[in-house]
C-alpha cells in the first residue's frame, strides 16, 4: 500500500503539471445531471509489470473485459431508470443524475481515475462537473489506494467487488462501503465447506495481491482452530517467462503433498495464468474450492480442458437479476450496429450523448452474453447506484414529492449513506457499522455436460449467524476412485477408530497414528490425543468414548435370594422359638436338666439373636449395621459355644474327675462357678467386640478394586486385626468345646454330647470356611447370601446337633424322660466301668 500511495503522490503531480491527461481516454462516458456519479470499470484487461513502479499502459491497447462492460452498463441503467422514475423506486423527481465513468484496467489507471475525481472536487469552474459519489473499483487491489484518497476527502465509495476484510476498517477507510460480502464471510464459508466434508488435509493457493494474500492469511489462522491442517501454502505471481519455472515448482509441490482438496484465493486473471500448468501435469481427481472472483467467472471455465481437473466447488454472491436489463443491453447493442452503418459524423442526440464514445460502440458489438457471474455483479453496482440515489434523496428532502435543487457535498452524504436501508428485487440494501452488507454466499458446483459448463446452486451460507447448508447429493464429484455419489476424501491419516487416541507423527496434527484407549479411561472427542481417566464410581472397556456407571453389586430386600433367605431366617427362629417354649414348658424334667436347664434358655436366645444378625446384611449398609452385623453373631455365638463347654465340662467333672477333686469341684460348684464362668468368657468376647468396634469403626464403604466394573457395596474392615482376633477367640471357644465334649464320649447316652457337639461345630467351620473361600474370589451378591446363609445354617446346625434329639425324647419319647429311665443308665455305666 506504502507504494501505491508514492505512486499516487507521483502521479498528482504530473497532473497538476499537465503531463498526464486522463479525461481523454474517458471521453464519450459522461453525461451531465444536476448531480453526478463516478464508475470505475474495467473495461480493458491489461498485463501491467508486478515489479517496480505500476507502468501506466493505456487502457485501450489491452483485451476487451466483458465482464467490466456488463457493469459499466448496469450502472448507466440504474441512472436511467432513476432520472426516468421507471425503476422500483421513485427516488429524485424533478432531479437529473450524472455519471462520469472511467476504464480501471489497471492499478495505476484506478489511481489516476480517482486523483481526476479529486481534482474536480477543488475545481472552481462552474462547469466541471463534481461527483458526489463513486461506484467502484473491481477489485480489492485497486481499491485500497482509492479508498484511503477518497476517505481522506470524506468522499462516499461503494465498490461491487472488492471483498478484503481489511477494507472494514473505518480508521483507515472511513468513507468505503461494499455491496459485496466481505472476505471475512467467505474464509468462514470456505471454513465450514470443509469442515462440512471433513477435508482436513488441503493445499492453500492465493493470488499475488493484497485480495489473494490477506484472504489466504485469514483462512491460514482459522484452519487449525477446526483441525484443518495446511501442508502447502503458494503464492500465484503474475503469469510470464519469468514465472513459469515458479509455478511448476507450486504444481509439483502439490502433488507432493497429497493432498486431495485445494483451496484457491485468487483472482480469477492470476488464477487463469496458473491454471495451464496444472493441466500440464495432468492434475485430474481433485477437489478445487474457489473464492466469487473466480468460481463462477466463463474467464476460467473457458480454459481449454478445464473440465478434467476434478471437482470445483465455490462460493458466489447470491444471485439476483435486473428487470429490463436485458433489454437494455440489446438496445445497447442495436444503437452500435447502426453507428457502424452510419456515417461516423452523424449527430447523436443529447439524450443518447453517452453513445458517442466509438469505444463503447466497439465493444457493444461484441453483442457479449452474460452469465451467472456477470448478473449477480451487475446487480450489485445497481444496488450501490441506488443506495447513493437513496442518499441523496434523503439529503435532497424529495419525500414531499418535489427534490430542493441545492448543493450536496460529498461529506454531507456519507452519514446519510450509512442509514440508508430499503428493498431491491426482493433484496434487503443496507449497510453495517463496517460499511458491509450482511447478506451471505451462494454454495456453487461446477456441472459439465460435455464441453457445455453450467453452474448450479448446491447451498448457502449465511454468516450471522454462521450455518452452511448444502445439499451433496446436487454436487457431481469427479475425483480418481470414487463413484459420482461418494464424497471424495482429503485426509492425511484416516480416523482413528472408535475410543482411539492420536499419537502425532509429523509437524501436523492431521498426521497421527491410533493407539486403544486402556480399560478404565474414555476418549474424549474435546482432546482427541490422550485418554481421561474415568470417575472413581464409573468404569469403560477398551477403546471406549464414555464411561459407563458401575453395576452396584448389594443384597436388596426384593432380590430373589433376599427373599428365600427370609423365609430360612423365619424357619430358624420358628424352630428356635418352638424349642424354647417346649424346654420351659419340661424345664424339670431329666432330659432338660441333663441338657444344661435353665442354660439352654440363654443357648436358644444367642442362637435367635445370632440369626437376627443376619438382618443386618439386607439392603444398602447403615452405619448401625455395620457396627453391629459382625458383634451381635460372634457374641451371641460366643455366648452359646461358652454354655455348651461349661456344660460339657460339668458332665465330664462328675463323672471322671469328682472322686480326684472333690474339694475344688465342690468349691467351684457352690460359687456358681459355672454360671460366672460363661459370664466371663461371655464378657471377655463383648470386650474384645466393644474394641475393635471403638478403635476400628467398621463403616458402610464401597469396594471398586475387587472388580473394574463394578461397585461392591458393603462394610469395610469385613477382614481385618480385630475381625481376626474375634474369629481367634470363637475359634479357641469351639476347640474347648469339642475337646469337653469328646472327653465325655464315653459317657452314658443322656450325657454323651461327643456326636452332636461334633456335628455342630463341623456344620458351622464348613459353612464359615466355605464362605470365606467364596469371598476371597467372589464379591457378588451370591456371596453375601452365602454369608447370611452362613450364619443360619451354623444357627440351624445347633439347633439340630444340640437341641434336635432332646426334643425328640420329650415330645416322641416320653418313657424315656424319667427319674428311672436315667438312673438305670448310670447303674449299666457303672456296672460296665467295673
Amino acid at each position: 500500500m506504502l507504494t501505491a500511495l508514492l505512486f499516487s503522490e507521483w502521479l498528482m503531480l504530473q497532473l497538476a503539471a499537465g503531463q498526464l491527461d486522463y479525461t481523454s481516454q474517458a471521453e464519450g462516458m459522461q453525461i451531465q445531471g444536476d448531480y453526478s456519479l463516478a464508475g470505475l470499470f474495467p473495461l480493458h484487461y491489461t498485463d501491467v509489470d508486478a515489479g517496480g513502479l505500476p507502468a501506466l499502459v493505456p487502457c485501450n491497447q489491452g483485451r476487451i473485459n466483458k465482464h467490466g462492460f456488463h457493469l459499466l452498463q448496469a450502472m448507466r441503467f440504474a441512472v436511467e431508470e432513476i432520472n426516468n422514475g421507471t425503476g422500483p423506486l421513485h427516488l429524485l423527481p424533478g432531479v437529473k443524475l450524472g455519471y462520469q465513468m472511467y476504464d480501471i484496467c489497471s492499478n495505476p489507471a484506478s489511481v489516476l481515475a480517482t486523483l481526476d475525481l479529486l481534482e474536480q472536487q477543488y475545481q472552481s469552474s462552474s462547469n466541471t462537473q463534481k461527483a458526489v459519489g463513486v461506484i467502484g473499483p473491481d477489485s480489492s487491489s485497486k481499491s485500497f489506494t482509492p479508498a484511503a484518497l477518497l476517505g481522506a476527502y470524506v468522499i462516499p465509495q461503494i465498490s461491487y467487488e472488492a471483498s478484503n476484510e481489511m477494507l472494514s476498517n473505518k480508521n483507515m477507510y472511513p468513507a468505503f462501503f461494499r455491496t459485496i460480502p466481505s472476505d471475512k464471510n467467505q474464509v468462514a464459508a470456505m471454513i465450514q465447506l470443509l469442515v462440512r466434508f471433513n477435508w482436513r488435509w488441503i493445499a492453500l493457493l492465493g493470488s499475488d495481491n493484497d485480495y489473494g494474500l490477506q484472504g489466504m492469511q485469514s483462512l491460514s489462522e482459522q484452519a487449525s482452530q477446526y483441525g484443518i491442517c495446511i501442508p502447502y501454502q503458494g503464492v500465484i505471481p503474475t503469469a510470464s517467462d519469468n514465472t513459469v519455472q515458479i509455478m511448476r515448482n507450486m504444481v509439483d509441490n502439490i502433488l507432493k503433498t497429497k493432498v486431495n482438496t485445494i483451496v484457491v484465493f485468487s483472482s480469477k486473471t492470476r488464477f487463469h495464468g496458473f491454471l495451464p500448468y496444472v493441466l500440464e501435469r495432468n492434475i485430474t481427481g481433485k477437489v478445487w474450492i474457489g473464492t466469487e472472483d473466480w468460481s463462477p467467472s466463463t474467464l476460467i471455465s473457458g480454459i481449454p480442458g478445464i473440465q478434467s481437473i476434478g471437482t470445483v466447488i465455490g462460493i458466489s454472491v447470491k444471485d439476483a437479476s435486473i428487470s429490463g436489463f436485458d433489454l437494455f443491453q440489446k438496445n445497447m447493442v442495436d444503437a452500435s450496429m447502426q453507428h457502424a452503418q452510419d456515417d461516423t459524423n452523424v449527430s447523436i442526440s443529447s439524450d443518447n450523448s453517452c453513445l458517442q464514445s466509438r469505444d463503447l460502440y466497439s465493444i457493444a458489438k461484441n453483442n457479449f452474453s452474460m452469465d451467472k457471474y456477470d448478473i449477480t455483479s451487475s446487480f450489485n453496482v445497481y444496488k450501490a447506484v441506488y443506495a447513493l440515489a437513496k442518499a441523496l434523496h434523503q439529503a435532497l428532502d424529495c419525500d414531499s414529492g418535489e427534490c430542493s435543487k441545492r448543493s450536496v457535498t460529498p461529506p454531507e452524504l456519507l452519514p446519510l449513506l450509512r442509514k440508508v436501508r430499503f428493498s431491491l428485487s426482493n433484496s434487503s440494501v443496507y449497510f453495517d457499522v463496517n460499511g458491509d452488507p450482511p447478506t451471505g454466499y451462494d454454495i456453487i458446483s461446477w456441472v459439465w455436460r460435455g464441453t457445455e459448463w453450467s453452474l448450479r446452486v448446491v447451498g448457502s451460507f449465511s454468516p450471522d449467524p454462521i450455518t452452511l447448508t448444502i445439499d451433496a447429493d446436487l454436487i457431481e464429484w469427479h475425483s480418481k476412485g470414487d463413484s459420482e455419489s461418494e464424497v471424495p476424501k482429503s485426509l492425511c491419516s484416516p480416523p482413528c477408530p472408535t475410543g482411539h487416541k492420536k499419537l502425532q507423527t509429523g509437524q501436523h496434527p492431521c498426521c497421527f497414528d491410533c493407539q486403544p484407549c486402556p480399560s478404565a479411561t474414555f476418549l474424549n472427542k474435546s482432546k482427541p490425543t490422550e485418554c481421561q481417566a474415568c470417575l472413581p464410581e464409573q468404569w469403560a472397556p477398551p477403546s471406549s468414548e464414555e464411561c459407563l456407571n458401575r453395576t452396584v453389586i448389594l443384597l436388596e430386600w426384593d432380590h430373589p435370594l433376599s427373599i428365600a433367605l427370609l423365609f430360612f431366617l423365619a424357619t430358624c427362629l420358628l424352630l428356635t422359638f418352638s424349642t424354647a417354649i417346649i424346654h420351659l414348658v419340661n424345664l424339670n424334667t431329666p432330659v432338660a436338666k441333663s441338657a444344661g436347664g435353665r442354660t439352654c434358655l440363654l443357648m436358644l436366645a444367642a442362637l435367635t439373636v445370632a440369626a437376627l444378625s443376619t438382618l443386618c446384611h439386607f439392603g444398602r449398609p447403615s452405619p448401625l449395621a455395620c457396627i453391629l452385623k459382625q458383634p451381635l453373631f460372634t457374641i451371641s455365638f460366643a455366648v452359646c459355644l461358652a454354655c455348651i463347654t461349661v456344660r460339657s465340662l460339668q458332665v465330664v467333672c462328675i463323672f471322671k474327675f469328682s472322686s480326684k477333686l472333690p474339694p475344688a469341684y465342690d468349691k467351684w460348684m457352690k460359687k456358681r462357678g459355672p454360671e460366672v464362668t460363661i459370664f466371663l468368657v461371655s464378657v471377655t468376647m463383648l470386650f474384645i467386640s466393644v474394641l475393635r468396634v471403638s478403635l476400628d469403626t467398621p463403616q458402610p464403604s464401597q469396594d471398586l478394586q475387587f472388580y473394574h466394573d463394578k461397585i461392591v457395596k458393603e462394610c469395610s474392615k469385613t477382614l481385618s486385626i480385630g475381625s481376626g482376633i474375634e474369629l481367634a477367640y470363637v475359634s479357641l471357644l469351639s476347640v474347648l468345646c469339642f475337646a469337653f465334649s469328646y472327653m465325655g464320649k464315653d459317657l452314658p447316652a443322656n450325657y454323651n454330647e461327643a456326636k452332636c457337639v461334633t456335628f455342630s461345630l463341623m456344620v458351622y467351620m464348613i459353612s464359615w470356611i466355605s464362605f470365606f473361600t467364596l469371598y476371597l474370589i467372589n464379591r457378588e451378591t451370591f456371596t453375601m447370601a452365602a454369608q447370611v446363609f452362613a450364619t443360619l445354617f451354623s444357627v440351624l446346625a445347633f439347633l439340630a446337633g444340640y437341641f434336635l434329639p432332646k426334643m425328640y425324647i420329650i415330645v416322641l419319647r416320653p418313657h424315656m424322660n424319667t427319674t428311672a429311665h436315667f438312673q438305670n443308665c448310670i447303674q449299666m455305666y457303672t456296672m460296665a466301668k467295673k
